[in-house]
């Protein structure tokens, strides 16, 4: 995950803060030192880490802050602050052109993922906003380029205008536009030729293109996994063809993230989506103050709420959490619900987003394997609709036949069934507002600490407010018949 050696420092550092009773000029230069490092160590540029820990040591070093109440929370909340300030604030969205098409430029050097991206980008368009956008294969150098824009293009059903690689860019995107014209797609995504690293032909060649169609956003699509050179590639495409938004992929494989924190300060240009999987939909919007929350641990619940809203059926849902209430959820649900989660992606990923989970030490040998879903998914569907209704007919005699069904081991199919029961008892605690369960799961002791504690009270509030909701509906149309 990306951020992962950088959560894990900066969170040592601030909880060693938290537990000084009282916080000193002495105890504000060994955080700062610990600052310093752990972003030099995630490979964010030099200069943009002098300035960030400048900033928040002179922001910090106020009397307010050292002698105010709860000093500590005070230099998270600026650091915080800091890190959202660096990363750019807020989502910028993409530029728009008062009429169709839209004209997006993908630019970037070779092995950075610019076709799979405007693949990701072409979906989200066609889901979000119902849209009709049509790619141009511009890459008429790379071997296959155009085979490749068309596999993805066939995934996502968006059509393709080419014309080989015996034509100039520059004539393939002017018919190309006409073409977009006459058959009134939204967005046109103009897939261009990389290079192993920038040189005069290419960058000539993106500039005339980008003569032609005056594009509304040329997005540098970089692979954030490069480090330090992310950044001077940004630059030079910044300087050449005055960019107007980044997208960095392979964020998750990235755990230093170094790159994300220094782009927007080095060029002043925004990071507008970022790439986390390998899946079409993996395309997310970048949020600013989202990332920072993450890389403190803090956790990231918009987005994960955001994820849940789009893969998961709110009837369904509710129907669940009525289910689990009532301690009447079986394993028909627990298969409905696995397949929802796992469209969400990676699990690991999705828990790291909970607040205080992204280093919870009862996470670090948490091992995840997507093999074990398909596993429990064999077991679960070797059962008669009795057992998958009625969970608690499961003897002896049953789990040894599941097992044979399976091809599972005996202990693994005892195993899943344990973490069934385990889990249909905690759920059910959680959603009447009762945390003792998921307490007594990390030793008495909410992940996260207080921020965790604090997370799962809200939670819980809004849980209730739920409940009291429901209850009232009820009683209304109970009144009405």
């Amino acid at each position: 995950m990306a951020f992962e050696g950088l959560t894990d420092r900066l969170q040592k550092a601030m909880e060693k803060l938290r537990r000084k009773p009282k916080v000193t000029e002495a105890d504000l230069r060994e955080t700062m030192r610990e600052i310093r490092l752990a972003l030099l160590e995630a490979d964010v540029n030099f200069k943009v880490v002098k300035d960030f820990v400048k900033t928040v040591r002179e922001k910090a070093a106020g009397a307010e802050v050292l002698k105010g109440l709860n000093p500590a929370q005070q230099i998270v909340k600026i650091v915080n602050d800091e890190l959202t300030k660096l990363m750019g604030e807020e989502a910028v969205p993409l530029n728009k052109a008062p009429h169709i098409p839209t004209v997006i430029m993908m630019v970037g050097l070779q092995g950075a993922g610019k076709t799979t991206t405007a693949g990701k980008l072409a979906l989200r368009l066609k889901n979000e906003n119902n849209a009709r956008p049509m790619f141009i294969a511009a890459d008429v150098y790379r071997p296959a380029a155009i085979t490749q824009l068309q596999q993805v293009a066939d995934q996502i059903d968006v059509p393709v205008f080419e014309k080989g690689i015996d034509v100039d860019p520059v004539e393939i995107v002017r018919e190309g536009m006409e073409v977009a014209k006459q058959n009134h797609n939204d967005y046109v995504i103009i897939d261009t030729a990389g290079r192993l690293q920038i040189d005069e032909q290419l960058m000539d060649e993106l500039a005339n293109i980008k003569e032609l169609v005056k594009p509304n956003e040329i997005l540098l699509v970089i692979d954030s996994m490069t480090g330090q050179n992310a950044v001077n590639t940004a630059q030079g495409f910044d300087n050449k063809l005055d960019i107007t938004g980044v997208v960095l992929t392979k964020l998750d494989g990235d755990t230093r993230g170094g790159a994300a924190m220094s782009i927007r300060a080095v060029t002043g240009k925004p990071i507008k989506f970022v790439g986390e999987g390998e899946k079409m939909e993996d395309l997310d919007v970048f949020h600013p103050d989202r990332m920072a929350s993450r890389i403190l641990g803090m956790g990231d619940m918009m987005t994960l709420i955001e994820k849940a809203q789009k893969n998961f059926d709110e009837e369904q849902a509710q129907e669940t959490m009525d289910k689990m209430r009532e301690n009447t959820f079986d394993y028909n649900d627990f298969l409905a619900q696995m397949d929802q989660v796992t469209k969400m992606g990676p699990l690991e990923n999705i828990i790291k987003m909970m607040p205080g989970m992204a280093n919870n030490p009862a996470l670090k040998n948490l091992n995840l394997d997507p093999k074990q879903f398909a596993h429990i998914k064999a077991i679960v569907l070797s059962m008669t609709p009795e057992e998958r209704e009625n969970p608690d007919v499961m003897n002896p005699s049953r789990r040894r036949r599941l097992a044979a069904g399976s091809g599972r081991p005996i202990v693994e199919v005892n195993r899943m069934i344990k973490q069934f029961n385990q889990m249909r008892k905690m759920m059910k605690q959680v959603t009447n507002g009762n945390f003792n369960g998921m307490q007594n799961m990390f030793g008495g002791q909410m992940p996260g600490g207080k921020m965790g504690q604090m997370a799962m009270n809200r939670m819980a509030r809004k849980m209730k407010k739920d409940k009291q909701k429901r209850i009232k509906q009820l009683r209304k149309l109970r009144k009405k018949k």
